[in-house]
């Protein structure tokens, strides 16, 4: 197996995967803190330039609103590489849950560019893709 992000990598993912589930709003301290750029399953879809994690995160929040039970599960990382302050990798995820009421397992993965900031991984950009959705 090639190698895999370490637990410092993987924090603020943990963290961006808290928000969606929790909403709170702490766990955004794991975007760097500028030039950060996110491509979502939903509307507008695309989150850049100054303030794109605050619209980011209130869209996910409309998003989210009718989800409950959120779970997550990620598999080992593919082309993970790091040059200097920066790691790429793409993070197999499996998402379950409830929405409007019925049950939901989701496939896809995370795209994700890290950049070391203060000493701490912060994601800089992450895009989604859903492989595979069925409602139950």
């Amino acid at each position: 197996m090639s190698a895999q992000p370490d637990a410092a990598m993987m924090a603020p993912i943990e963290a961006i995967a808290r928000f969606i589930k929790s909403g709170d709003e702490f766990c955004l301290q794991a975007f760097a803190d500028e030039g950060v750029t996110i491509l979502e399953n939903f509307a507008p879809h695309l989150f850049s330039g100054s303030g794109s994690v605050n619209r980011w995160a209130e869209s996910m929040h409309a998003h989210a609103k009718t989800l409950t039970e959120l779970k997550h599960r990620f598999g080992p990382a593919c082309d993970f590489r790091i040059e200097e302050d920066r790691a790429f990798f793409t993070l197999p995820t499996h998402w379950s849950g409830v929405t409007d009421g019925r049950p939901f397992d989701e496939d896809g993965g995370w795209a994700f560019l890290l950049i070391r900031q203060g000493g701490e991984w912060r994601v800089l950009s992450y895009g989604w893709a859903v492989s595979c959705l069925a409602l139950n």
